[in-house]
């Protein structure tokens, strides 16, 4: 069963790939996503990322340290509609 992730806190210049090999060490990766604002294509700073293996483990990355800046990391809340 697949687990998705919110991370908040984000530098900037994160990348999807960066935050997929971060996340990889941990477990299986399906999908990243970095949230971007519609108007300018810049990153808002948090994104989620989906594990079908390891999201327990990757938990652990909270407060975890990337680019200057303390991760939030934590199970991500459904979608409202």
């Amino acid at each position: 069963m697949s687990a998705n992730l919110y991370v908040g806190n984000l530098p900037w210049r994160t990348t999807e790939q960066e935050l997929m090999d971060l996340f990889s060490q941990y477990g299986e990766v399906s999908s990243v996503k970095i949230i971007t604002d519609r108007e300018t294509g810049r990153s808002r700073g948090f994104g989620f990322v989906e594990m079908e293996s390891g999201a327990e483990d990757a938990l652990k990355l909270d407060g975890t340290e990337l680019g200057g800046r303390n991760l939030k990391v934590n199970h991500a809340r459904p979608k409202k509609y």
